[in-house]
């Protein structure tokens, strides 16, 4: 077995018969590379994103194979949680900076150069985060979502993780984007390069989005993810619910808008602060 991808079909088909040893050279190589971000969950080629279902199913052996430990932190602070998923390791040399505050990051997450984490946010394993970007206060970036460059993931939002199924596609959100506070991006949703999402949107697979712009709407399918377009700017808003009894008490179901899509040169938070005054 010379690849990792043959290891890993090769320790989910043998899993009662690998020994120890084996598992663990395994998991040392896997675990370096994914801190490393030299292998990644999924990965843009040719403009498309391509899903590395093995990197999924490397990491479910990793859950599979840990035994439940008590990890000591301090006398005050101790947590219990598989062996094989420990805190991830930060030194100064990594120029990543990390506020004390009750932050957590997990062994097997690439966090670049420059990436800015404000206390208390949470990084699960297969996490890929590019240089420059800042996840703040109360946010979450789930299991093998991959964030681009310059990406402002703003308080309390989460970026959900796709771990299974396999061939699920992870969360994906392209370079200089923006997305606002309490804001929930699930289900493998694509958001493209310098799209806004303001404080509050939600989107998952089946959410369809209103291009108030281009006068369309936006879908996902089984074969392609909902996709944010490039420079979109993307609002709460509401649409009417047919019906007697909706109409008659003037209900609304929330829906996500586009309602412009910024200019290369306007400045994500002031473009967002005009469209909202």
């Amino acid at each position: 077995m010379n690849t990792l991808d043959e290891k890993i079909a090769h320790l989910k088909q043998n899993y009662e018969h690998c020994s120890h040893l084996e598992f663990q050279q395994f998991a040392d190589e896997f675990i370096d590379l994914l801190n490393k971000g030299k292998i990644r969950a999924a990965e843009k080629i040719n403009e498309e994103w391509v899903i590395n279902t093995w990197v999924k199913e490397g990491i479910l052996i990793l859950f599979r194979y840990g035994k439940l430990v008590e990890i000591p932190i301090s006398d005050e602070f101790r947590f219990f949680d598989k062996h094989t998923l420990p805190l991830k390791q930060i030194s100064l040399q990594d120029n990543i900076r990390l506020v004390p505050g009750g932050s957590s990051i997990r062994t097997g997450a690439y966090i670049a150069n420059g990436v800015i984490c404000m206390p208390p946010m949470y990084i699960n394993i297969g996490a890929y985060i590019d240089s420059g970007s800042m996840i703040d206060s109360h946010a979450l970036v789930g299991t093998c979502a991959q964030i681009g460059k310059n990406v402002h993931i703003s308080a309390a939002a989460q970026i959900g993780g796709v771990l299974e199924p396999i061939g699920a596609r992870p969360v994906i959100i392209e370079d200089n984007v923006l997305i606002g506070g309490n804001c929930g991006i699930y289900e493998g949703v694509l958001i493209r390069q310098n799209a806004i999402i303001a404080s509050g949107v939600i989107l998952t697979a089946s959410t369809p989005i209103y291009d108030i712009v281009h006068n369309r709407i936006i879908k996902g399918s089984n074969d392609k993810p909902l996709e944010v377009p490039r420079s979109a700017v993307v609002v709460a808003g509401s649409r009417k619910v047919k019906g007697y009894f909706a109409e008659n008490y003037g209900l609304g179901i929330y829906t996500p808008v586009i309602v412009k899509y910024r200019d290369e040169q306007t400045d994500a938070r002031v473009a967002l602060e005009e469209i909202l005054r």
